[in-house]
């Protein structure tokens, strides 16, 4: 979690998003190119997929944030599990664009923000509510790559946190 104390939900959500944003990164980039377009099975993502859902999602959900429902209607929730960026350059550009939504939504916000009324899907939210339920979904997607990065790496795995045996 966030090493710097703080009292304030905003800083601390920027700081939990930050964490994910990064912790996936490096797991990327610990796989090549093609362990990026590999998909398990039929039912599962690849990574280069997982990027794409996630890019999507921030879309819609933090352009104009505070004022319109954060499902789009021009987004197609289903596409992004088809037709993954071909390339690494592609995918990141997707992965920063996304990220890039994420912070430029949330870091104007002051933690008396946090009672505002934001829609997703028709249904209200607080703006705390809504940063939180983004939270989980992104946590959950990058323990997925991370997940996908160790398996393709095995032995070969850098631990991105606390290495087994290292206490």
């Amino acid at each position: 979690m966030p090493v710097e104390f703080t009292t304030s939900y905003i800083a601390d959500a920027l700081a939990v998003f930050r964490q994910y944003k990064k912790l996936a990164e490096e797991a990327m980039a610990q796989a090549t190119d093609e362990q990026l377009q590999v998909t398990l099975d039929p039912e599962m993502n690849s990574i280069a997929l997982l990027v794409k859902h996630m890019a999507g999602n921030m879309r819609s959900r933090w352009t104009d944030f505070l004022t319109t429902d954060g499902e789009k209607p021009d987004r197609d929730r289903d596409s992004e599990f088809l037709a993954p960026p071909a390339t690494r350059a592609e995918l990141l550009a997707l992965w920063d664009d996304g990220w890039n939504r994420v912070f430029a939504a949330i870091e104007p916000l002051s933690d008396a923000d946090l009672g505002r009324t934001v829609v997703i899907r028709g249904e209200a939210h607080s703006v705390m509510q809504a940063i939180q339920r983004q939270i989980a979904h992104y946590a959950y997607h990058c323990g997925q790559i991370v997940l996908l990065a160790k398996h393709f790496n095995a032995s070969g795995w850098r631990s991105l946190s606390i290495p087994r045996k290292a206490l």
